[in-house]
């Protein structure tokens, strides 16, 4: 999906007090670039604590990129997506809608995970519905509102215990 599909639900996290850098990828697809963390960590040395995030297949490449770099990354958060790869579930947060199923059906820890009643795959992003993804009975907003929800009590936690 195009980057700027996510903008309306990094802007709520944004206001939460969290810096948000959205990484466009080739041909709006994370598959093409799993590293392009690496340069964007080399950007910002500022930033000294990092957390990936992702939806769906970028949800799958920021995972993939925490457990080959766990030195430089905090946490992970994931929305519509599960871990993949060896990165540990208790320092990760998995957001999904109830009706995404095959997001539970890969789901083998159970730290850190916030079902949203009613939602869908698709609504993470503002890029309307999606092949195969059942219809929400929750609005866009709702389902955001949840995730922004569930991402600033997990930062407020810090993922490292």
């Amino acid at each position: 999906m195009e980057a700027e599909a996510y903008l309306p639900l990094l802007d709520q996290i944004r206001q939460t007090g969290v810096t948000c850098i959205l990484v466009e990828m080739p041909f709006n697809m994370a598959i093409f670039d799993s590293n392009a963390a690496e340069s964007v960590i080399s950007q910002f040395p500022q930033i000294e604590h990092w957390y990936m995030a992702g939806h769906s297949m970028g949800g799958a490449m920021a995972s993939q990129f925490a457990a080959e770099h766990p030195d430089q990354v905090e946490g992970l958060i994931l929305m519509g997506a599960y871990i993949y790869g060896d990165y540990p579930p208790e320092n990760t947060l998995t957001v999904y809608g109830s009706l995404n199923q095959s997001v539970e059906d890969h789901l083998d820890y159970t730290e850190n995970i916030v079902e949203i009643q009613g939602g869908n795959h698709a609504q993470f992003g503002n890029y309307g519905p999606q092949k195969g993804d059942a219809p929400a009975t929750i609005t866009a907003q709702e389902q955001q509102a949840q995730t922004v929800a569930a991402i600033a009590d997990f930062l407020a936690r810090g993922s490292r215990q």
